[in-house]
């Protein structure tokens, strides 16, 4: 008995989603952030907000003029991306690396594991007086700080990953005649892929959180010291061009990892 396709195959189509309208840009997601700078405007313009409280969004635009004219803003970025990206490569390391050795061991979980909790519930401020004491003023503070932002997430999703492999398909590596670290190459660590990607997001988003801490705290230079700077001068025009600097940095970052799931994670049906 042969069995036709031709009335299943369009309707499996008509489910998928178009990809062009996949790939559009959702307008709908601007509305929130428009509706929100046009009432700080109008609460500025008719006084409501005052200006030594917060800053008109047209005088934010001129003072974020202001300051990449004279090359403040510039420099201030260069140090304050390259102070991350220190910070997020030996983070990265320690993270990943600890993940795997506690979520492939029992042995490892049971030594890795208890310091690991105790150290990421410390609070960053509480951290500086003896990261000073220990590295002093310089940048080896900083760039501690932005990696333990970053170790953390990555060690936490890594290791969750890695104890969440499919188990049938762990299985099936062992009848198919795998050895152990052909298991962990082709099986286990891309099942650990997504939920390592999703530490990713968290973890660059705690590195600016962790170097905005940092740059308040004995710098001489980077968004943080330039924030700083304007707090002594009442400039909070200048203040807001820092927080919205470190905002739209965090929302580089992370649209940067989410092209790079999309590239990475391909074999995914959704």
């Amino acid at each position: 008995m042969s069995i036709s396709l031709t009335g299943v195959l369009p309707r499996a189509r008509k489910n998928e989603p178009p990809r062009k309208a996949v790939r559009r840009l959702d307008l709908r997601r601007w509305i929130s952030p428009v509706v929100l700078v046009a009432a700080w405007q109008i609460a500025s313009a008719t006084g409501a907000l005052p200006p030594d409280k917060l800053s008109s969004p047209w005088t934010v635009v001129r003072a974020g003029v202001e300051v990449a004219r004279s090359g403040e803003l510039g420099t201030a970025f260069a140090v304050s991306l390259g102070r991350v990206g220190a910070g997020f490569a030996l983070g990265a390391v320690v993270g990943v690396l600890l993940g795997i050795v506690s979520g492939l061991s029992r042995w490892g979980e049971a030594l890795v594991d208890p310091p690991v909790q105790m150290l990421r519930t410390l609070p960053f401020l509480g951290l500086i007086p003896l990261f000073i004491l220990w590295f002093g003023i310089g940048e080896e503070t900083k760039i501690v700080l932005v990696s333990l932002g970053v170790a953390f997430p990555l060690y936490l999703n890594v290791h969750s990953g890695i104890r969440g492999a499919d188990p049938n398909l762990v299985e099936a590596s062992r009848a198919l005649g795998f050895t152990r670290a052909e298991r962990l190459w082709h099986v286990i660590l891309p099942g650990a892929l997504p939920q390592a990607l999703v530490g990713l997001r968290q973890s660059l988003g705690l590195a600016w959180l962790a170097l905005i801490v940092g740059e308040t705290v004995n710098a001489d230079a980077g968004v943080g010291y330039l924030i700083n700077n304007a707090r002594e001068f009442l400039r909070t025009d200048v203040v807001v061009v820092g927080l919205v600097l470190y905002a739209l940095l965090g929302l580089v970052t992370d649209a940067l990892v989410r092209l790079l799931e999309r590239k990475v994670l391909r074999w995914r049906t959704q």
